[in-house]
């Protein structure tokens, strides 16, 4: 009986040990698809700084303020948090509000300076008796146009070493969306300014072009006058619109298609267009009047002076994730002697709008999206593009 006691014994004792080892390795392999707290933490902060950076990309406004200090206070660990444009409090998180002028004070004497400062309890005395409010840090957003702003974060003691600098490094990183804003702002600006000199150069000689060619019509003809009226008031309304970078292909090529409809009109049968779309690339966002003066060019330098019959061959395909286009004609050419090092505005100035369209691209898309021209004196002209079919921050309007 000792024996069979025994035995139960060292069998409960196996037991236990395999339940023992079985939950260690139920632990370790949890453990294994469970992040360690240095990836968690890791996270965390990216994260934050995620949520935080998006409003700021819109700059220094109460708006993008108010939706950034929650962030920016966690990513510090203050008490109080204040982000201060100009003389004001533009947004503030936590306890210490009404201390408000001390320290947009500070924040004014830290911005002329350009240097951080650090504030004590006397410095930061006030009639509350229960405030928890005992030191800050004051950070000017330093950026290249100069000082924008300060962040000021209020601590419950004499600020430590940790708080000091979580607050300058917080305070440079929130410089730098800042100047990241600023540039989307330049960057868009130039677009518009660019959009307006584009707009410029190309319409009086397509409008005096397009007037004459109606005016022939008017006696000859009047409902053809009429139909090329009602086609040059629709494109000029296009092209004139008051709103919006970006268009779709589709609304582009709609407006060429008005635009080569009055210039047959002045050509006749010299001019033949050959059009290949993909449907599936119609949706596809590009920089407002991208195309039509690569087509305006093959027109009025490629094809009004060349004898007999010309062609213009738009092209625009489906291409995995990108939107190949060319521009093509079997015009004169050009000598590429004249091209100016590795831009696409020929020297003697002629063909409107190429560096243009090519500058717009490359800031759209970047550097490997610009234009690519290959001509010849007599073999014509073809502009290629490639346009990516998706692409941050570029959507139609």
């Amino acid at each position: 009986m000792g024996g069979g006691v025994g035995t139960v014994v060292a069998v409960v004792v196996l037991l236990v040990a395999l339940g023992a080892a079985l939950a260690a390795v139920v632990r370790h392999r949890a453990r294994r698809g469970i992040a360690t707290a240095t990836q968690r933490a890791t996270y965390e902060v990216l994260h934050t700084a995620a949520q935080a950076a998006e409003p700021l990309r819109a700059g220094l406004t109460g708006a993008a303020a108010g939706k950034a200090v929650g962030h920016l206070r966690r990513l510090i660990g203050a008490t109080g948090l204040a982000i201060i444009g100009g003389a004001e409090v533009l947004a503030f998180e936590g306890a210490g509000e009404h201390h408000a002028d001390q320290i947009t004070g500070a924040a004014a004497k830290a911005r002329r300076s350009r240097r951080a400062v650090v504030l004590g309890a006397d410095e930061l005395g006030c009639d509350l008796v229960d405030c928890p409010v005992r030191g800050a840090v004051v950070v000017p957003l330093d950026t290249a146009d100069g000082t924008a702003g300060a962040l000021v974060a209020l601590a419950d003691d004499r600020p430590a070493p940790g708080l000091v600098e979580a607050t300058m490094e917080t305070g440079r990183w929130v410089a730098t969306q800042l100047a990241l804003a600023e540039l989307d702002s330049s960057r868009a600006r130039l677009a518009r300014a660019e959009v307006r000199a584009l707009r410029a150069q190309i319409s009086p000689h397509f409008i005096y072009n397009a007037l004459s060619a109606i005016a022939s019509f008017v006696r000859t003809d009047p409902e053809r006058a009429r139909d090329l009226i009602l086609e040059f008031a629709e494109f000029t309304r296009y092209s004139f619109r008051a709103h919006g970078e970006f268009t779709t292909l589709a609304e582009e090529l709609r407006s060429i298609d008005r635009y080569l409809t009055i210039e047959r009109a002045r050509f006749g049968e010299r001019l033949q267009v050959r059009l290949q779309v993909a449907p599936e690339v119609l949706p596809v966002a590009l920089p407002f009047l991208c195309l039509q003066p690569l087509v305006e060019n093959a027109v009025r330098h490629g094809l009004s002076r060349k004898p007999g019959v010309g062609t213009i061959t738009i092209h625009a395909g489906d291409a995995g994730a990108e939107c190949p286009l060319t521009i093509e004609d079997d015009g004169v050419g050009i000598d590429p002697a004249v091209l100016v090092g590795d831009a696409v505005e020929p020297a003697d100035g002629q063909h409107v709008g190429l560096s243009n369209v090519d500058d717009r691209l490359r800031s759209a898309f970047g550097d490997d999206f610009g234009l690519v021209v290959e001509t010849a004196p007599g073999a014509g002209t073809k502009v290629s593009m490639r346009i990516p079919k998706f692409h941050p921050g570029v959507r139609a309007s």
